[in-house]
């Protein structure tokens, strides 16, 4: 693994008009890292992610990708970096097919002009199978698809732009007990081909499951952040709870250690 994050961010303030939604936050992301992000409903995740993937502009600190200061302007700069969010809700096309929704809006064509429907569902599959996901067919209606499989496709969709940080908001919140089986599976596949993620959820099982380490908000401060095999549930549940601010890893501190 590197010593240089993929990601860091320094001193990130961020204000709603007079709510103060983040204040002062440190933030980095190591490659191949799983980052579980946890807090109550006003902690600040969301709207921490938002400004590192373009949504949300920053009122002070810096954003650096491989080291560099960086100023995203929209979602797409973020994503011409490597960046990919995948929302609750999916954003995906329901009377449309899975292939056509992993490439909506950039379907490979012939000449400029026609849809190459062989090419498109030829990668379509390729994605799928690089992802070990179970989705029968690419041809298949995506409003047929259980809640797990449409999460697959908005994945796969993710996977298809190959991004070097997948950023998933509350991935497990209506999914069954094997839909998140399934998920934890599809993570752990990512993780395993260089891919780092940030996982933001209440679900600390799942972030225990999967993650490397886990990063505590509470009123837009971080209060806490911990490697997973170095803590406990209860003990960040208990930041989640009742912390105090508390500065957060450095990279060199997440670097990992020579023998």
């Amino acid at each position: 693994m590197s010593a240089l994050p993929i990601i860091e961010m320094r001193k990130i303030d961020k204000h709603f008009g007079a709510v103060h939604a983040l204040r002062n936050i440190d933030f980095h992301l190591m490659p191949g890292e799983i980052l579980g992000l946890v807090g109550d409903n006003s902690a600040g995740k969301s709207t921490l992610m938002k400004v590192l993937t373009g949504a949300y502009q920053r009122d002070s600190g810096d954003v650096l990708v491989d080291g560099k200061i960086t100023h995203f302007r929209s979602p797409q700069d973020s994503r011409d970096l490597g960046m990919e969010m995948i929302y609750q809700d999916f954003a995906l096309c329901g009377n449309m097919d899975v292939g056509q929704n992993i490439f909506l809006g950039r379907w490979p064509r012939h000449f400029g002009l026609f849809v190459n429907r062989p090419k498109m569902y030829a990668e379509a599959n390729a994605v799928l199978k690089r992802l070990k996901v179970d989705v029968n067919s690419v041809f298949q209606k995506v409003e047929s698809l259980s809640g797990g499989r449409q999460q697959s496709v908005a994945i796969a969709r993710a996977i298809s732009f190959n991004p070097r940080v997948v950023i998933f908001d509350e991935p497990t919140a209506n999914l069954s007990v094997m839909a998140t089986e399934r998920l934890l599976e599809t993570m752990t596949e990512l993780k395993r081909q260089g891919v780092a993620q940030v996982i933001i959820s209440h679900r600390l099982t799942d972030i225990f499951a999967v993650g490397d380490r886990v990063m505590v908000l509470k009123r837009g401060q971080v209060v806490g952040d911990r490697y997973v095999r170095h803590t406990t549930e209860r003990e960040v549940l208990e930041l989640i709870v009742s912390g105090t601010a508390e500065t957060a890893l450095t990279a060199e501190q997440a670097a990992p250690k020579a023998a």
